[in-house]
C-alpha cells in the first residue's frame, strides 16, 4: 500500500481527478488549499506580477492506493505536464505505508 499525494493549481482539479480515474483509483479525498510561492529570489522582469510572494488558490488530493497503480499515474502526470504551455504543473508523489489499521 503506498500513499499518494498530488498537488496542482485549481484549474486542474478535473484532469487530476481524470487522471485518478483512468488509473483505476476508486476512492480518493481532495481539499481545496492555499499555494504560497517565494518570488524575492527571481530577477524582477522574470516575475510577472511583479511582487515577492505570491498565493494560489490551489488542490490537494491524497489516496491510499495499491503499488500496481502508482507508475500508470506518474506517466500520466508526466505527459499532461509535458504538454502544458504554463509554468504550472501537477505535482505528484508517493509515499511507502509500513502500517495500516
Amino acid at each position: 500500500m503506498k500513499l499518494l499525494l498530488i498537488t496542482a493549481v485549481k484549474e486542474f482539479e478535473k484532469d487530476i481527478k481524470l487522471m485518478l480515474k483512468k488509473a483505476g483509483v476508486k476512492s480518493f479525498s481532495y481539499k481545496d488549499v492555499n499555494g504560497f510561492k517565494d518570488n524575492s529570489e527571481d530577477a524582477l522582469e522574470a516575475n510577472w506580477f511583479a511582487a515577492n510572494e505570491q498565493e494560489m488558490e490551489s488542490v490537494l488530493f491524497y489516496a491510499f492506493v495499491h503499488k500496481d497503480k502508482v507508475d500508470g499515474l506518474f506517466e500520466m502526470v508526466k505527459e499532461f505536464n509535458k504538454e502544458q504551455e504554463t509554468m504550472s504543473h501537477i505535482h505528484i508523489a508517493v509515499l511507502n505505508i509500513e502500517k495500516t489499521n
